[in-house]
């Protein structure tokens, strides 16, 4: 079992940047590739990025490329997600997630998830 806690979020205006961390407590997290997630009221989670177990491949969603930046520290069981020219649209949750096998996109394949940290950006 691994548990997982997001800190980071905020209130910052567009064009600003955060960057969230998220905590695992288990003694595996170094066998997990590693996701965030986003969920805005009204919409589905959507896939936001992924780092594969070692940090050595990371990936993105189309509308985040050039702005966020996915990464990990094994050796603190933490992952990142440093979040720049930030955007209205970006308001949402952003939950992390961790899975076994390979590195996915969809939220059903990830077996572990955080409660979730509030990002608000206002215009």
């Amino acid at each position: 079992q691994e548990q997982l806690v997001e800190s980071g979020g905020g209130l910052v205006q567009a064009g600003g940047s955060l960057r969230l961390s998220c905590a695992a407590s288990g003694r595996t997290f170094s066998s997990y590739n590693m996701g965030w997630f986003s969920q805005a009221p009204g919409k589905e989670r959507e896939f936001v990025a992924g780092i594969t177990w070692n940090g050595g491949f990371a990936y993105y969603a189309n509308s985040v490329k050039g702005r966020f930046t996915i990464s990990r520290d094994n050796a603190k069981n933490t992952v990142y997600l440093q979040l720049n020219s930030l955007k209205p649209e970006d308001t949402a949750i952003y939950y992390c997630a961790a899975k076994f096998g390979p590195p996915g996109t969809r939220h059903y394949e990830y077996a572990y998830w955080g409660q979730g940290t509030q990002v608000t950006v206002s215009s």
